[in-house]
């Protein structure tokens, strides 16, 4: 098939975002789905936050979601969750909940975008006993010292002498390092002076509390699974400083157990809701992430649980973004050139300049190539646009695909732009 004949099939099988028709269309290919994956092309993006908060919202009002769980650490994802169910001494706006955010980049999670989905399932809240409520929740591996600090805090506040002291021994190995993750995993990597039986061990101890607990409250989870996210941690900076692909694999591993243990905790009919970026929920094995050693999460939840997941993802043509130009550095506002020729992006700007939604089940077999696919990350040059696009077999990575056409940057609680 030629670009142009791919163009029409795009064309003519593409459904207009636009009408309320489509919002159905898209539920209905979810179908069962008890994972559905809602990507994003940038973590800057206004309408990829917006348009999933309005999929978000349907899915949890009317097709029996349980929760929310993103891109984002549990620590600090885990007081927007106190709030949206008014947990006594919970933030009081959302707002509050974001100065939880402390790691850069903040603009993920305490954005205005969020603030308005945050409000909105806190009003849903109301309305459902405690058990059924719907919760929002961070999968990612960053949070080292953070959730280090909040076993110890769950631990003292509980009065679990013996657990504490068990988890100042194993925390006590990581002083040296003054909450520093490089200067750890460069002494883990290259001196084999690492705290890995320690973190394992704790974190074997809290799983075997809340075993023996038979299902206790979300507080206790949220301790087990901060022992979690540290002795991931540990593993994913050791990694990282020996290079390779392995620190991804670790990580997007460790996102995959998060959501099982959660859905777990929810019960057998829990269904999730995945907000993460393209790179993390479409198939790994649909690009070029396959031939350098690398999986993620879209991959392995279909391997786990074959017909139980729905991939959604997302791209833009053209637009404006919010990211910073080195990690660290302070956010700026983008410009996000025209899509490259020959891309994805530009293919289904070619086949209307419009927010469109294709569903990949009946693909034709032509649609079956490789062609690149854009990916912004945090870290972002529009100079340097050849070297965002993804080589993807699209329908191989995704179940469907929303093209917006123009998108503008993201809303952070507080911009301090440059």
């Amino acid at each position: 098939m030629k670009t142009w004949s791919l163009v029409e099939y795009i064309r003519s099988h593409s459904l207009d975002w636009r009408k309320e028709e489509t919002m159905d269309r898209l539920l209905e290919a979810i179908g069962d789905a008890r994972f559905v994956l809602l990507g994003e092309a940038s973590h800057g993006t206004s309408e990829f936050y917006s348009i999933r908060a309005r999929i978000t919202q349907r899915l949890l009002e009317r097709h029996g979601f349980s929760f929310v769980a993103v891109e984002g650490d549990w620590p600090s994802c885990y007081a927007l969750n106190q709030y949206i169910k008014s947990y006594p001494g919970a933030p009081e706006s959302p707002a509050e909940a974001m100065k939880a955010f402390g790691r850069w980049p903040e603009w993920m999670w305490a954005n205005r975008e969020i603030a308005r989905l945050l409000d909105w399932m806190k009003e849903l809240n109301r309305s459902r006993e405690q058990g059924r409520q719907a919760g929002f929740y961070g999968l990612d591996v960053y949070s080292l010292w953070e959730s280090m600090d909040a076993v110890m805090e769950y631990l003292t506040d509980k009065g679990l002498m013996d657990e504490l002291e068990k988890a100042r021994q194993a925390f006590s190995c990581f002083e040296p390092y003054s909450r520093d993750e490089q200067t750890y995993g460069a002494a883990a990597a290259f001196l084999s002076e690492d705290c890995e039986k320690e973190v394992q061990a704790l974190l074997q101890d809290m799983r075997g509390r809340n075993k023996a607990a038979q299902g206790d409250s979300e507080e206790a989870l949220g301790a087990e699974m901060n022992a979690m996210a540290a002795a991931n941690a540990e593993h994913y900076y050791r990694e990282m400083m020996r290079g390779g692909p392995e620190s991804w694999n670790v990580r997007d591993r460790h996102m995959v157990e998060a959501l099982e243990r959660l859905m777990d905790f929810h019960g057998s009919v829990a269904k999730a809701i995945v907000w993460e970026h393209n790179t993390h929920i479409g198939d790994a094995r649909a690009t070029d992430m396959k031939e350098d050693g690398m999986v993620n999460v879209g991959q392995l939840l279909r391997e786990k649980h074959p017909g139980e997941v729905f991939a959604l993802g997302f791209g833009t043509y053209r637009g404006t973004v919010i990211a910073g130009r080195s990690w660290g550095a302070p956010l700026s506002r983008m410009k996000v050139p025209e899509a490259a020729a020959g891309s994805w992006e530009e293919l289904m700007h070619q086949a209307g300049s419009h927010d469109q939604l294709l569903l990949l089940d009946n693909a034709p077999e032509e649609l079956y190539r490789r062609v690149g696919h854009r990916a912004i990350g945090v870290v972002y040059h529009p100079e340097y646009e050849r070297g965002n696009y993804v080589p993807t077999v699209v329908p191989e990575r995704y179940d469907a695909f929303l093209h917006v056409d123009e998108t503008r940057a993201l809303e952070p609680l507080v911009l301090q732009e440059v």
